[in-house]
């Protein structure tokens, strides 16, 4: 970024190595609490609405053979291609032997220099879908993902030293792949409600069910991987101030749902960090039968109901820990 010279230089030169010290941290903070909020304002961007796919043609692409994913990928792309269609293989397969049901899904592994051909929207690296069948990520690291790395420095000591345990890879460099790899799971969840007819009563409900079949499956499956999936989310909600929100309750959600996307996404992503870590309490409460008994219910309960007779059909019929989601919100 090309330097800007004023009279603060000047300013800055004659001040004490320990002023000079504190100002440096200040503007670092500064820095990265914007470029934090610019992120997750196009995370929440991605969670809130699906991009569209340019072209129904992957003949550019490269098949990858052998999987019940049908996959196609970018030149370069194959190890990385091979990873996450077998996790997507593994993750149909883990729900069709609890809920008797597969979707339809088309995976694209795509370099930067294919992305925009297959996607409308401009930044490469989060996983999304189109139509509930076409699922696309990223092959390689990405700008997008590294702008979520905090300046440890500005962190609690035990908090920097989770995100540096969780998120190290070759070369001890810090990477979110871990987090944003296991994004396309909640991408492959609305998959599953919306293929397979599912009547979400709630906005929330819909974003929380597709986070309960992500950390259920990773907590069934694949556990190892639990801190790349909560680690985040942790973080995100620990260092929100709610006083700065907009919206907090979940009826606020549902009244201003189009509004928090289009206006206040950094807003809505907090709600959906929220809905992560309420997603590993139901299943740490209920286990895999949770997220069984709860599609279901929104499988068989068509008919719309208040906040009272929703939240006491999930108690009785789900879990309670679902319920409190409603019940708890604001605790």
């Amino acid at each position: 970024m090309k330097k800007v010279q004023d009279i603060n230089t000047l300013s800055a030169s004659c001040q004490t190595p320990m002023q000079t010290s504190k100002n440096n941290i200040m503007k670092k903070s500064e820095k990265f609490k914007r470029q934090f909020q610019l992120t997750l304002w196009t995370y929440a961007l991605f969670l809130f609405a699906t991009s569209t796919v340019l072209a129904q043609s992957f003949e550019d692409l490269n098949h990858l053979e052998g999987n019940i994913t049908k996959t196609f990928y970018s030149n370069g792309s194959k190890e990385q291609a091979q990873i996450m269609a077998k996790r997507c293989d593994n993750v149909i397969s883990f729900y069709k032997s609890l809920i008797m049901f597969e979707p339809v899904v088309t995976l694209l592994v795509l370099s930067p220099d294919d992305w925009s051909k297959y996607t409308n929207f401009p930044v490469y690296g989060m996983p999304h879908y189109n139509d509930a069948k076409t699922l696309i990520v990223a092959s390689e690291d990405n700008n997008f993902w590294k702008s979520f790395i905090p300046p440890l420095d500005q962190l609690s000591k035990e908090l920097a030293q989770q995100i540096s345990k969780t998120y190290s890879e070759k070369g001890n460099s810090l990477s979110m792949r871990g987090f944003f790899d296991l994004l396309a799971i909640h991408e492959l969840g609305h998959a599953f409600h919306e293929q397979g007819g599912l009547y979400m009563q709630r906005k929330w409900m819909g974003e929380l069910f597709a986070n309960i079949l992500l950390h259920t499956y990773i907590a069934e499956k694949e556990p190892e991987l639990i801190p790349a999936l909560t680690v985040f989310p942790q973080m995100v909600v620990s260092s929100t101030n709610k006083s700065d929100l907009k919206f907090t309750t979940l009826n606020e959600l549902e009244s201003n749902y189009d509004l928090l996307g289009q206006q206040y996404p950094n807003n809505y992503g907090w709600y959906q960090c929220r809905w992560h870590l309420a997603a590993g309490k139901i299943y740490d409460d209920g286990g895999k039968q949770a997220f069984k008994k709860l599609w279901q219910i929104l499988k068989k309960q068509k008919e719309p109901l208040d906040d009272v007779a929703f939240a006491n059909l999930l108690s009785k019929k789900v879990h309670q820990s679902v319920a409190n989601v409603q019940l708890k919100w604001d605790e």
